[in-house]
């Protein structure tokens, strides 16, 4: 197997991972019949739900509606350690192999979910400030979900993500913890200041979706 292809395969077996962006304790217990054996979607929706929203954990992002693209993306984030497991390290440890098909079906089955509203409290004037910010800095790559081109964005759905995870997240890219895929998001996280990261948080929670 050439470095090429064992690389893919190592990222097959990452997809596990995004059922597992919270403690393994947090959700439902995996019986360890669930790990030897061949996942299927069920392993993703002990964490993330049938809708992708979840199932209500603070820590579990959600991924309805992301584009299939940035699902597998992801994957190789954490091959290549772009992504560190930093709050949930037995989660690199739990993951399980996948088949291609079963890559590109998990992917496409929450890339075509719709996503719903979080309903998380909010400050409406924090939101306000985060919503220009948002123009300013992070608007060209990361377009609302249900827009027309956010399956060709450079970015990830933010609106409606969840605020503990968002704080995680961007802290982590603060930190070091995970890398940049490309030098305009560096830039653009190095020139946040004491207090962008409150105003973003709440602008992305305060979105609604039309349900």
């Amino acid at each position: 197997m050439g470095a090429t292809d064992m690389h893919r395969s190592r990222a097959y077996l990452l997809l596990t991972y995004l059922a597992f962006l919270i403690s393994p304790a947090a959700c439902s217990i995996w019986p360890g019949s669930v790990l030897a054996s061949q996942p299927t979607l069920d392993t993703c929706i002990e964490c993330h739900g049938a809708d992708g929203m979840g199932q209500g954990y603070a820590m579990v992002p959600v991924i309805a509606g992301m584009p299939a693209g940035h699902i597998k993306e992801a994957i190789f984030a954490y091959v290549d350690g772009a992504r560190s497991c930093v709050r949930e390290p037995r989660m690199c440890e739990t993951v399980a192999a996948l088949s291609e098909s079963q890559v590109t079906e998990f992917a496409e089955y929450y890339a075509g979910k719709e996503r719903g509203s979080s309903r998380e409290e909010f400050d409406k004037d924090l939101a306000a400030e985060g919503a220009e910010l948002h123009q300013r800095r992070c608007s060209a790559c990361h377009l609302p979900p249900g827009h027309e081109n956010v399956a060709d964005a450079v970015g990830i759905p933010l609106h409606g993500q969840r605020s503990e995870y968002l704080r995680f997240a961007i802290e982590a890219y603060l930190a070091g913890d995970r890398e940049s895929l490309l030098e305009a998001m560096a830039i653009e996280i190095e020139q946040l200041v004491p207090g962008d990261l409150g105003v973003l948080v709440n602008y992305y929670s305060s979105y609604r979706s039309a349900d």
